[in-house]
């Protein structure tokens, strides 16, 4: 089995796909900054806790040791952070990308795995089927900053011989999706109707997403990175869900009655996005398994559980 690093390891994301490697056998080393020694992963014996910042390259450096393969699930913004101050992807996600990638090269890695955004990326050219060979156009600085470190991926392979895969991943949800990080229109949903709060609709409803369950999403990377032929991959459910039709289906599942206040959507948000992920499952006959609704139920209930243990 590999040896790997779980880059944002203590994540929404980089948590369940520890999940999966140590599932599927491989060893980790989790690297993040692991506030008041905590973690969200569950715990095993095949698992190194190694606490760092990745603002360090020092840091970075030490965590790639004996490194086979490494997982860039680490960042420190948001689409709303991003917006708010674009400068902050440049100088912390770029950047320090870039610094991993070198050190990655001087480690002699065999592979880095990075999560990209298939929610935003596509930007201006987004559809409800759109394949990795459209021309990403992005128009929110999140988005822009994940495509520049996807374009250095493709430099460092070119002139340093580094390999990679890139997968752009739809609008993931499911437990341990922070709270607190307002990213992710399901969490923030259940989060204000499990407080009695209205949520908030943007324009008439009729924005389209795709969805992705995060547990289905860490299967099918832990299952397919180390065999995968191609440089990027669309992962994402290939379905689309419109905002209305999201609410609905929270309905059935939440106790009371939604409150829904509209308002006018950011220039910057995209109306419609839906991946095709025929490459994917193609190459690797793999698709998610979570239907919506069942993964809606599974983060109603961490919700509740989270916001009933900090109300004590």
């Amino acid at each position: 089995m590999s040896k790997c690093l779980v880059l944002g390891g203590n994540g929404f994301l980089g948590s369940h796909l520890i999940d999966a490697l140590v599932e599927d056998g491989h060893d980790v080393r989790a690297f993040d900054r692991f506030k008041e020694g905590k973690h969200s992963f569950l715990s095993n014996d095949r698992i190194e806790i190694l606490p760092g910042d990745f603002l360090n390259r020092d840091d970075l450096a030490k965590a790639l040791v004996g490194m086979e393969y490494v997982f860039h699930f680490i960042s420190t913004t948001t689409p709303i952070t991003s917006e708010n101050d674009p400068l902050i992807d440049i100088e912390t996600n770029v950047r320090m990308s870039v610094q991993l990638f070198e050190e990655c090269v001087e480690a002699r890695v065999k592979k880095v795995i990075f999560a990209s955004t298939g929610g935003a990326i596509y930007g201006a050219n987004s559809s409800e089927n759109v394949s990795e060979d459209v021309l990403p156009q992005p128009i929110s600085p999140y988005a822009i900053g994940k495509l520049s470190i996807e374009h250095y991926l493709h430099y460092f392979a070119k002139k340093r011989g580094l390999n990679s895969t890139v997968f752009r991943i739809s609008n993931p949800y499911g437990e341990r999706q922070s709270l607190a990080a307002k990213q992710g229109v399901i969490p923030i949903f259940l989060q204000h109707i499990a407080k009695g709060e209205p949520i908030t609709v943007l324009g008439d409803g009729s924005m389209v997403r795709d969805y992705i369950y995060v547990g289905d999403m860490a299967r099918m990377i832990a299952s397919t990175f180390a065999t995968a032929t191609k440089d990027l991959y669309n992962l994402g459910s290939g379905h689309g869900v419109s905002v209305n039709e999201l609410v609905k289906t929270i309905g059935k599942i939440v106790p009371d009655q939604i409150k829904i206040e509209h308002q006018e959507s950011p220039a910057t948000f995209v109306e419609k996005i839906v991946l095709n992920t025929e490459r994917f499952s193609r190459e690797f006959g793999v698709k998610p398994q979570t239907e919506l609704a069942e993964g809606i139920a599974k983060t109603w209930s961490y919700v509740s559980a989270v916001l009933a243990d900090s109300a004590e």
